[in-house]
């Protein structure tokens, strides 16, 4: 019955100042079946995060006190197992992966899409339950016609085996475990750099074009974010 993880034991802190954005946020959250907690401040984010557990977490970077970024350390050493999403009217490529490099898993800007925003939270949620998924389920995966070994470092497209260097597989590997979240040029290279392979930013751009030449329409799925790095596009059904 569509998303195994729209039940209530997922669990979404949703920290947002303006009252008609967040509540907005937390219907669309609690149609999709999860437990929603509203918080209008930082401050009481951390009350919230000090009482209860949480699965996600999605959190406005311009808060009155301390900012949105300000917690996510806050946030994620308590616990440490769930997702951040990085809501933020701040839309340059630094002011990004500023976010992204405070440990927050995914950003939005304002003003979104509700039907993107519930991609975007599902994606994470997903990728949490991967993380969490016990070694012996993490040798295959499979997304829309792809299939990707990682034991036997074996990838087909629609069935039909394809030739990646070993670059170009951790690559593909590491957007593809981390479908709809956005990976920075540096989350990449850090997947990437091994013996004798030393990756610069540029080199990750020309892993990419080559990626998607010989991934053919599903390259497609490999989006660019402009300053910040990449990820694999999400359907929004």
């Amino acid at each position: 019955m569509g998303e195994s993880l729209a039940d209530n034991s997922v669990h979404v802190l949703v920290v947002e100042d303006e009252q008609e954005i967040r509540e907005l946020m937390a219907l669309h959250l609690l149609r999709q079946g999860y437990r929603v907690t509203e918080s209008a401040s930082a401050e009481e984010a951390l009350q919230e995060v000090n009482r209860q557990s949480f699965s996600l977490f999605v959190l406005d970077w311009m808060l009155p006190g301390l900012s949105g970024v300000e917690i996510v350390d806050k946030i994620k050493s308590k616990h440490p197992g769930a997702s951040v999403l990085m809501v933020t009217a701040k839309t340059e490529p630094q002011d990004i992966v500023s976010g992204l490099e405070k440990g927050a898993d995914d950003y939005m800007t304002k003003p979104f899409n509700p039907s993107v925003f519930v991609a975007r939270v599902k994606a994470l949620l997903r990728r949490s339950q991967v993380q969490a998924a016990p070694a012996a389920e993490e040798g295959e995966v499979s997304l829309l016609g792809l299939k990707i070994n990682f034991k036997s470092y074996e990838i087909s497209y629609n069935g039909e085996p394809l030739h990646l260097t070993p670059s170009e597989f951790k690559l593909l590997g590491a957007l593809v475990q981390n479908q709809g979240c956005v990976l920075t040029r540096e989350q990449l290279i850090e997947n990437i750099q091994g013996e004798g392979i030393n990756v610069v930013g540029r080199t990750i751009d020309t892993h990419v074009f080559g990626l998607r030449k010989k991934l053919g329409e599903w390259g497609d799925r490999i989006e660019t974010i402009r300053g910040v790095g990449y990820r694999v596009k999400v359907d929004i059904a």
